[in-house]
């Protein structure tokens, strides 16, 4: 799978945790599983016109998830993903809703 540069950015964390993480410069996205740390890099520049320092990833597991049912017990599986952490450079901010 080719990853284009407007695709990798998914959607920004906006959790109780990365608002706390704010304060440190630093920001968090759900992004396409096969983006590496450069093509994160230049999607966020480009798209929020800030200067990234540094871009550290995690690949997230899905959880499994049971339900029961009249008919038994169903199983399934939340699919995988990936979290990029990025770091801006001193003085600079990103404001998510700054459109809403």
């Amino acid at each position: 799978m080719t990853v284009t540069m407007t695709g990798i950015l998914i959607q920004p964390l906006l959790t109780e945790k990365m608002t706390a993480l704010t304060t440190t410069r630093q920001y968090a996205f759900k992004v396409v599983p096969d983006a590496n740390k450069i093509q994160i890099q230049k999607a966020v520049e480009k798209k929020f016109n800030v200067n990234v320092v540094s871009v550290r990833t995690v690949n997230v597991k899905g959880k499994t998830k049971a339900q029961m049912t009249k008919r038994g017990r169903i199983s399934g599986r939340r699919s995988d993903w990936k979290k990029a952490f990025v770091t801006l450079k001193e003085g600079q901010t990103i404001d998510f809703l700054a459109n809403v």
